[in-house]
């Protein structure tokens, strides 16, 4: 019997996908179709796959071509595959040709001529296209209309920002104006990264308009706003999702997927820190400055409720405040209890410590490096230094372009594919607002930095 082995993601499987299994079929007696896993994906950097793995193996065992359908989760697997299965043909398309010579040492290779005309990126981007409208301040937002390039279906098609084209005078090839008016009448979907005192109305404004909204976290800065710019986007079947980039880095989402396996038994604390020693530029408005819980407190929350959820029993807060009437922290901790465990959250924006994150629990613990918020790797670690492990997964573009491919995939979908939910949106919106009320929040005060109080 020859056997005979062959590969892919077979999203949204047509005419070609078919071809190719019929002539990967010719080839032998018995046919293995290897389908790659939703995160050896996004490691290879897929990110516009838009049926789950589920979906594409049911797609595949319909042709009815497949003797037996396998599962790709790791880089190198082929050569293991082929060993396993006592595989003598690998095949593929001749899109591929040369990169898998190296198999010739175990298999025969061939690459099949691809159908001409059709392919998957096509279909996607045949499906939808979202002009994407970006608000914010900077040329930080160039560094998200690069992005935007990595995403199928999406264009960047406009850039608003109070400097207008002085601000950004490399994006000539795209409308760069000041007026948000102007911005929301060119595009369908707007990413929102501008001050959070801006938030609330440009974000209602949008949906007003009728167009979907990725905003930058904290959404808004009261939790009663969010809840009736939600009730919003639902009466007018909008999407409106939370932009904290962390949440889809893929090295972030497996730590996840590996706790709720219960890898270091129950968890019974969170310790998170994220810190930095950027200057604010002077020339901003007062309170339109990003100061330590707005710039940090939803990347730090994030991991907090997401583990623990958002129904602590109690939460306090410490601050350091150098200018009261604008509420610009330097460094805030936020302690949170729970029935069965405690997190604590440090945040700085003029201080420095190791920006890490350890998950306590009762069989082990997980470090993740500083970095954290952007890491490529964790560690789980036990009592017995011999079952630790390490776990490296690659991160592209910060995690930005794995979200705008949730946003696209949302608005098509016309339901959430968002990482987060609305409940822990709703929680880090508490815990902000709770900071800017004051509510059990406690001050303390540098020696060399004279906290300015208000007038």
């Amino acid at each position: 019997m020859i056997k005979v082995i062959t590969y892919g993601t077979y999203d949204l499987l047509h005419h070609g996908h078919r071809r190719l299994l019929e002539r990967a079929r010719a080839l032998g007696d018995y046919l293995i179709v290897g389908v790659t896993a939703d995160g050896f994906d996004r490691a290879r950097g897929k990110l516009n796959v838009q049926q789950s793995l589920l979906e594409r193996i049911a797609a595949v065992r319909a042709t009815g071509l497949a003797d037996e359908i396998i599962v790709e989760e790791y880089e190198g697997q082929k050569i293991d595959d082929i060993r396993r299965y006592g595989v003598q043909i690998f095949t593929v398309g001749s899109d591929w040709m040369g990169k898998f010579d190296y198999l010739r040492e175990y298999c025969e290779v061939i690459y099949l001529p691809r159908t001409e005309g059709i392919s998957s990126s096509a279909l996607r981007t045949e499906r939808r296209m979202v002009r994407l409208g970006l608000v914010g301040e900077g040329r930080v937002l160039s560094k998200y209309k690069r992005e935007c390039a990595f995403v199928n279906g999406l264009q960047a098609a406009g850039i608003c920002t109070p400097g207008g084209q002085a601000e950004l005078s490399g994006e000539e090839d795209i409308l760069v104006t000041d007026r948000y008016e102007e911005l929301l009448e060119q595009v369908d979907a707007v990413y929102i990264v501008s001050h959070p005192s801006r938030h609330f109305q440009q974000v209602e404004a949008a949906l007003r308009r009728g167009r979907h909204v990725l905003c930058e976290s904290p959404v808004v800065l009261r939790e009663a706003e969010y809840r009736a710019l939600s009730r919003l986007a639902e009466e007018r079947g909008l999407v409106l999702m939370d932009a904290i980039k962390t949440a889809y880095a893929t090295a972030y989402y497996r730590l996840l997927l590996l706790l709720k396996s219960g890898c270091i038994g129950e968890i019974v604390s969170v310790d998170v820190t994220c810190t930095s020693l950027k200057v604010t530029p002077d020339h901003r408005p007062r309170g339109e400055v990003w100061n330590s819980i707005c710039a940090w407190g939803p990347v730090a929350m994030l991991p907090v409720f997401q583990l623990l959820s958002t129904d602590y029993l109690d939460c306090s807060m410490t601050s350091c405040l150098i200018d009261e009437a604008a509420r610009f922290d330097i460094y805030t901790k936020i302690d949170f209890l729970y029935p069965h465990a405690t997190a604590s959250v440090k945040v700085g924006k003029g201080i420095k410590s190791e920006g890490e994150l350890i998950i306590s629990g009762t069989k082990g613990y997980i470090y993740v490096p500083a970095p954290w918020w952007k890491t490529d790797y964790f560690e789980i670690r036990y009592e017995n230094p011999a079952e630790n492990r390490r776990c490296f997964y690659p991160l592209e573009g910060e995690g930005i372009r794995y979200e705008l491919v949730s946003f696209v995939r949302s608005i098509e979908r016309g339901a959430s594919d968002s990482y987060i939910d609305q409940a822990v949106t709703a929680g880090i919106t508490r815990v902000v607002e709770a900071f800017y009320s004051g509510e059990k929040l406690r001050r303390i005060c540098l020696k060399s930095v004279p906290c300015r109080q208000e007038a």
